[in-house]
């Protein structure tokens, strides 16, 4: 029996909260053997960004050819691309191997408030890369700058919104609303049997540090083993609220937005 693989397509967090390190801890949660391309490296903490290093276009080809031309991947996940040369290269990757499932997180500013994705790139991510997408998973802030709009603030906006990017040609949306207020925390689903509204309690705690990161690398790896989407969607947002909550309970790395507890399940 093959262990399935995921790859993910990311920039690099030197704390080791989000980005590759985020994904790749996320995989391994899962029981799914992780691979990875590095579009960025960052200087970065729980407290901010403080650098970025792009990694050239070319060699994020060279990095994808490599990957595919070894190893089964059965999906990938996408988060920083960063910039304008980099969507290209991945585009242009993703159709020469056509992988089965490709969730897009479109990492557009971090936690921090730190700018992760050039002005110049985000047309080309709207046109070439999301119509490529299984799945799309942006935050409230994120949709609203997919489709330069004021941030969604009901459900009702919420609704239109995920229609809207739906129709750029991804597959399915996964509207996260981390970013919102209120008790409960809820995820809008669309895709073509409609929306499901997927609902977790809200956790008081600044220990969100790759969030966005983890939820959608842990779809990814419920597709690479086989899950439904729905299925997939649903085993994320559970992990990753547990993982939340165990970070407010017991994890305590840095002196800023700490990160996630992704192996809570473990210890």
């Amino acid at each position: 029996m093959t262990m399935p693989i995921a790859l993910t397509i990311a920039g690099s967090d030197s704390s080791g909260g989000a980005g590759i390190q985020a994904d790749l801890k996320t995989f391994a949660a899962f029981g799914v053997y992780g691979a990875s391309v590095i579009t960025a490296l960052t200087a970065q903490n729980t407290n901010g960004v403080s650098g970025i290093h792009l990694v050239p276009a070319d060699f994020v080809t060279a990095q994808i050819d490599a990957v595919f031309d070894d190893l089964e991947v059965r999906a990938v996940k996408i988060g920083m691309v960063a910039q304008l040369a980099t969507v290209d290269a991945i585009v242009a990757g993703l159709k020469r191997w056509s992988p089965g499932h490709i969730v897009l997180d479109p990492v557009m500013v971090a936690t921090s408030g730190d700018r992760l994705l050039a002005a110049d790139a985000v047309e080309r991510l709207r046109t070439e890369l999301i119509p490529l997408a299984s799945l799309l998973t942006p935050n409230l802030p994120e949709a609203a700058a997919l489709l330069d709009e004021e941030i969604a603030a009901s459900a009702a906006a919420i609704e239109s919104q995920g229609r809207r990017l739906l129709a750029l040609g991804c597959r399915a949306v996964l509207i996260k609303g981390g970013h919102g207020q209120g008790a409960e925390s809820t995820d809008y689903l669309f895709g073509g049997d409609g929306v499901i509204a997927l609902t977790a309690p809200r956790i008081a705690t600044k220990n969100t540090h790759g969030t966005g990161c983890s939820l959608s690398s842990a779809i990814a790896a419920g597709l690479a083993k086989g899950e439904p989407l729905e299925i997939a969607v649903r085993h994320a947002k559970a992990w990753v609220s547990a993982a939340i909550a165990a970070a407010a309970d017991r994890l305590g790395v840095g002196h800023g937005n700490g990160p996630i507890h992704h192996f809570h399940r473990f210890y």
